[in-house]
């Protein structure tokens, strides 16, 4: 590198065109000898073949040229050209020794030095997807559930892991989303975020009717990236969709497909209760991805990832996601209040299937404790008499006039409903109807 540095500093400053003094005296007296030995003191088995280049330029320079070594000038020798051509050949001679500078500086392997590497080509679509998930995937976290098991041997008691899914960050206060059935049953729950630091979470509060539950890591806010909220009133069957999750363990996995279908209603896998207007989506949702992001093609959450519909248990193209709207209000009262306070009639009822063979529509009354709201308002249980025959309670045919066919009906009607709102329910006794009105009061805390 020293010679090649020489090098260039001799040519540039005291062997260039425009600076002929004869005043002027070399550091050296310059002649295709020195010239050499200054390049064969830096040679080596690294640049062997770039010094090698040089060479034959200086040999084809010192053709075209002689050096007067007294007085610093170039003269012309009978073989030369014209004095334009000389000029090119030294100006080429300059940028072949700036770019033996350059890749010494640059440390470069010579076996690499002058490959050159295309740039990878991908379409419109594909870096819009890459770029998605890169700006997406330090939102999103893995959770392991870890429960407390007792060794049968040696009766030590173990936490294990149970089982593990997916979230993603709310806020920057550390507030975590996911699904209820991911934390199920947990003594300890662990957070890994993108950066694989793992920190211990505490749960804020969840909604079973709703499969959602908030956590709360202590993180420092600058590893926490809040994902951007859309909305998933305005979706359309067809839209592109991508989930980011951790299946089978594997982090961050990102899938793509459409949106199949909307409005689609599933049960809540702890309590039964129905889930409404459902999104449907064909990207691969295997176990693992539970709680995790389901986002449009700009990257905001549109819905949560939380079933499939699978016999064998993986994907088959057939997943829900519970939509975004559904899961804003529900986190905003978790992390207000710790719980969700939704309201009930406080009734029990009868499957859909019971109903049915009975030849009727509406939802059978089997309790209505009389602590509860229906209870308080007068609805009538189904029980047995004297001599053990059973008489049926009330059946439930509206409320606030509209129709009841069933337990789902009755819940989505309840969902729209308030605590302290008073509501008309109209039931079937006997052979009669009566409406009846009732106050709604909260649903009970559970632990």
């Amino acid at each position: 590198m020293a010679a090649a540095s020489s090098l260039i500093s001799t040519f540039v400053h005291h062997y260039s065109p425009f600076s002929r003094s004869p005043s002027r005296k070399p550091p050296f007296p310059l002649s295709k000898l020195k010239c050499l030995s200054l390049l064969h003191r830096n040679q080596n088995h690294n640049n062997n073949n770039i010094n090698s280049g040089i060479l034959r330029l200086l040999n084809q320079f010192h053709d075209s040229f002689s050096l007067n070594p007294h007085n610093l000038l170039f003269t012309e020798s009978p073989s030369s050209s014209s004095s334009s051509s000389a000029l090119d050949l030294l100006l080429l001679l300059c940028t072949s020794l700036a770019l033996s500078v350059s890749l010494f500086v640059a440390d470069v392997d010579p076996s690499f030095a002058f490959v050159v590497t295309t740039a990878r080509k991908l379409q419109t679509d594909e870096l819009a997807t890459v770029r998605l998930f890169q700006e997406n995937t330090p939102s999103v976290v893995y959770i392991t559930n870890l429960a407390v098991k007792q060794d049968a041997f040696t009766l030590d008691v173990l936490e294990v892991p149970q089982g593990s899914g997916s979230g993603f960050v709310w806020d920057k206060e550390g507030h975590i989303v996911t699904n209820y059935h991911v934390i199920r049953g947990a003594s300890d729950l662990k957070v890994t975020l993108a950066d694989q630091s793992t920190f211990d979470a505490k749960v804020v509060g969840f909604d079973q009717d709703k499969d959602v539950a908030v956590l709360r890591v202590d993180a420092p806010k600058d590893k926490l990236r809040p994902i951007p909220v859309g909305v998933s009133a305005d979706l359309l069957v067809g839209q592109k969709v991508y989930a980011i999750g951790n299946p089978f363990g594997l982090d961050h996995t990102l899938t793509t497909g459409v949106i199949s279908g909307l409005r689609r209603e599933i049960s809540s896998a702890a309590t039964g209760r129905p889930i409404q207007d459902v999104i449907q989506t064909d990207a691969a949702i295997n176990p693992g991805n539970s709680g995790g992001p389901l986002l449009d093609s700009s990257g905001n959450l549109i819905g949560i990832n939380t079933a499939i519909y699978s016999p064998s248990g993986a994907s088959s193209g057939v997943g829900f996601s519970i939509p975004v709207d559904t899961v804003s209000g529900i986190v905003e009262q978790l992390v207000k209040f710790g719980k969700v306070t939704r309201p009930i009639l406080g009734i029990k009822f009868a499957p859909d299937q019971s109903v049915e063979q009975l030849g009727v529509s509406g939802v059978l009354v089997l309790d209505a404790p009389l602590n509860g709201p229906a209870g308080k308002a007068g609805l009538q249980p189904t029980k047995r008499d004297a001599y053990g025959r059973l008489i049926l309670g009330d059946i439930i045919t509206s409320v606030n006039g509209k129709k009841v066919t069933n337990g789902s009906d009755l819940y989505r009607i309840l969902d729209q409903c308030k605590v302290g709102d008073q509501v008309i329910v109209e039931v079937l006794r006997g052979d009669h109807k009566e409406k009846i009105p009732v106050i709604l009061e909260p649903k009970p805390e559970e632990s």
